[in-house]
Order: structure tokens, then sequence, then C-alpha cells
């Protein structure tokens, strides 16, 4: 008996685990409709080759973050989601791990810090895989975009992201 509740509970731990990921998180959540869809704000980030302005979610609350963009295929060349503040409760910055389960559009993932530097970019991220995608630092906040939008704008680690706060 005692095996088989110690079983349990190494399950249940781990299922808490999963459901703790941010964006595209372990909650089976129902795709969102329009009127479930986050406010949209811009952000701006600053390249060697100029500015480019992005209109994009903004996921501020746990419950949106840990929707992330799970479900869509509605996501336009210059729309994505900004997970800001990152974690939700504005606490410091933190290590991110994000995956892509039910999420069915490749994704650019920009982890940013505090100083609004990009610190890592990960690049073309595979549609429902759950492999974690970890930030690699401490960051502040999280930018989601299409798939292949960082290489094809020239967008780098160090550059600068910044939107309405």
């Amino acid at each position: 008996m005692t095996r088989r509740l110690a079983l349990v509970l190494a399950l249940a731990l781990a299922g808490a685990a999963l459901t703790a990921l941010p964006a595209c998180s372990g909650k089976d959540a129902t795709a969102p409709t329009e009127d479930r869809k986050a406010a949209t704000i811009p952000v701006t980030i600053v390249t060697a080759q100029g500015r480019h302005v992005f209109r994009v979610e903004h996921a501020r609350t746990e419950a949106e973050q840990a929707q992330g963009l799970m479900y869509r295929t509605d996501l336009k060349p210059d729309g994505g989601m900004v997970f800001a503040p990152y974690p939700p409760d504005g606490t410091a910055p933190r290590p991110a791990s994000f995956w892509m389960k039910n999420t069915p559009t490749s994704l650019d993932i920009l982890f940013i810090r505090a100083d609004g530097t990009i610190a890592r970019i990960a690049d073309n991220s595979v549609p429902f895989s759950e492999a974690r995608i970890p930030s690699g630092e401490p960051v502040a906040a999280v930018l989601e975009l299409v798939g292949g939008r960082a290489a094809d704008l020239g967008i780098s680690e160090g550059d600068r992201v910044s939107w309405p706060r």
C-alpha cells in the first residue's frame, strides 16, 4: 500500500510540474474565442537593420500565460504574444521554460532580460512538441513570434525590445 501511495504522489507531483510551465502549458485549454484573446499592444524591436513593430497579444495573467498561443492557427506575420511581466506576479526575473504542446504553429521564442535586451532566441520551435525550451538565464519577459520571423528580420540576441508598460 505504501508503494502505491508513493506512486500516486509521484504522478501528482509530475502533473503539477507540467501545469506550472508558462505559455503553452500542460493545462488542456480550449481554443480561445475572439473575446478570450488577450489585449493587443505594440512591441518594438530595434536591430542593426532598423526598427520592427509587431502588434501582439499581451499575456499578463497566469491564465493568459498558461494558455499562450495553444490551438492558434490565425497568427499574422507581425503578430504574436508577449508574456510580460514574466513571471505574471511581477517578482524578480527568473529562468523560463516553454513548450509547444497543443501549439500547431512553429514559433520563434525570444527570451528578454530585465534591461529589455534579448537573451536567447529559440527559433522555429517544433509544433506540438513537449520538449522544454529553456531561457538559459533569468528573464523578465518572453515574446513569441511566427517561426522564422526573427531570422527574416535580422533579429539577434542583444537587440532591444520595448512595449508599453
